[in-house]
């Protein structure tokens, strides 16, 4: 799967599944649907206007017969206003008096739809004009309206197909204008589009994927660009991102071989350091009085060296293990390792405040590797002497010491490998270890309080408070 998705990414997406087109045919589209809701308003008006005109040959035909001698023109004259205005016959009404205008030629057809134009809503004409389009055909239409002269009305008999036939006409013109407005007003918004649009999107992308197959190149960087709109503050952000993270890459890579780099030394020197040892242990022996005293502390310094060796090596070389959570009585695990950490300092005691019955959820390794520290730097925090004080508060597991308090330069840097650790020979990788086994559990460690009054650490657990304390004496 990954492969195909490789290749569809290098090719690049198809003409009809780019977003250029796909904004093309919704423009498209959103435009027939506004014409199209234009259309039986439209329809129903070019229907009223060409009944208005039927109506309104009726009323001069009317006039043109009071003119006449004797109201009366000839079957000639009457056939030709009759055909000239697509009328069947014309009858006026006045006084209760219905009067022939222009009698039919032929018979008239049937059925006959009474239209009457002087009443009739908005909404009554747009359903008028659709059933007009789908009515069957054959049928005569009667037109009703005011007549020539107040108090008089004017019917009009004509026949339908000819309505029909000009109203299809004029839906056709309105398609074909409206997919030519479609057409036009789509192709300058894809244009547009991929100008402005499509293109910097395109950009962007094929920067992404350049970077997410050679993250460290410098060649194949985002450009910034000066555009102030949404696209180009993510262009900008992008390219900040890739210089970051490139530069981070390059870095990890020196770090790496800088680190193999210390490795390959550190081989070196322990072996010139337990060569070292081996001399200082000759020098130990001897009778002289001056390198008897010296001996010791050159193999104090040699046993440091060989420890900050030894610790950088494994830090380097080991990697925090998944945790294996399960649910632990807490007391056990904590007490086992502040006995195990205690074991060189009998003159420190210990005062373990958590209930036998409070469970939490923890790695057991990880947990007894955590407490078994801090208990350990504790007890060297106070020389051995004093107390340790073991609770849980809210959750989270407190060991308070009552030593000196830690240095305010250390602070910031506490959790830092190879900081300052505050003691003589120290490396400062024990709570730096032992942070990161508390945050692979979904846990934290953190510096509560220090003082000259002692120094407070919190271990955060996945578990809830336990229950009221019971205390232990050690």
């Amino acid at each position: 799967m990954d492969t195909d998705t490789q290749t569809d990414s290098s090719e690049g997406p198809r003409w009809y599944h780019s977003l250029s087109f796909r904004l093309f045919l919704l423009t498209i589209t959103i435009i027939l649907l506004v014409e199209a809701l234009i259309f039986v308003p439209s329809a129903a008006s070019f229907r009223s206007a060409w009944l208005e005109e039927r109506a309104q040959a009726a009323r001069i035909a009317a006039l043109a017969l009071e003119a006449a001698p004797m109201r009366e023109v000839s079957e000639e004259l009457s056939g030709s206003l009759l055909v000239s205005a697509e009328l069947l016959a014309v009858t006026e009404i006045a006084d209760g008096m219905r009067v022939q205008i222009l009698a039919p030629v032929e018979p008239i057809a049937r059925p006959i739809v009474a239209i009457d134009l002087r009443e009739g809503d908005e909404a009554m004409k747009l359903g008028r004009a659709l059933s007009t389009l789908t009515a069957p055909e054959g049928r005569t239409l009667l037109i009703i309206d005011e007549g020539a002269k107040p108090g008089r009305v004017i019917e009009v008999l004509v026949p339908e197909a000819p309505l029909k036939a000009a109203l299809a006409g004029f839906g056709w013109r309105i398609l074909g204008l409206s997919l030519l407005i479609s057409l036009t007003a789509g192709g300058l918004v894809y244009l547009l589009l991929v100008f402005l649009v499509v293109r910097p999107v395109r950009r962007v992308t094929r920067s992404v994927e350049r970077f997410r197959d050679d993250p460290g190149s410098w060649s194949r960087r985002l450009e910034a660009t000066s555009r102030r709109d949404e696209i180009g503050r993510a262009q900008n952000a992008l390219a900040d991102m890739e210089r970051a993270v490139s530069d981070s890459f390059r870095q990890r890579e020196r770090l790496a071989e800088l680190g193999e780099a210390v490795a390959r030394i550190n081989h070196d020197l322990r072996g010139s350091l337990a060569a070292a040892q081996l001399v200082s242990d000759g020098l130990s022996r001897s009778q002289d009085t001056r390198v008897q005293r010296a001996a010791p502390r050159l193999e104090r310094a040699l046993q440091r060296a060989i420890n900050l060796a030894t610790q950088t090596l494994q830090y380097g070389k080991t990697k925090t293990p998944a945790p294996q959570l399960q649910e632990l009585a807490l007391a056990a695990i904590v007490g086992e390792a502040a006995e195990e950490a205690l074991g060189p300092y009998g003159d420190t005691g210990v005062c373990n405040t958590i209930a036998e019955t409070a469970r939490v959820k923890a790695d057991p390794d990880h947990l007894h590797r955590i407490v078994a520290n801090l208990v350990r730097n504790a007890a060297e925090a106070m020389e051995g002497k004093g107390k340790i004080r073991i609770g849980l508060q809210d959750g989270r597991v407190t060991i308070e010491d009552d030593g000196p308090g830690l240095p305010e330069a250390l602070r910031e840097n506490l959790f830092r490998p190879f900081s300052e650790s505050g003691k003589r020979g120290g490396t400062g990788l024990g709570l730096a270890i032992a942070r990161d086994l508390s945050r692979a559990m979904g846990g934290d460690l953190e510096l509560v309080s220090t003082g000259p009054g002692g120094t407070c650490f919190a271990l955060r657990l996945p578990a809830g408070p336990a229950r009221p304390a019971k205390v232990a004496e050690r």
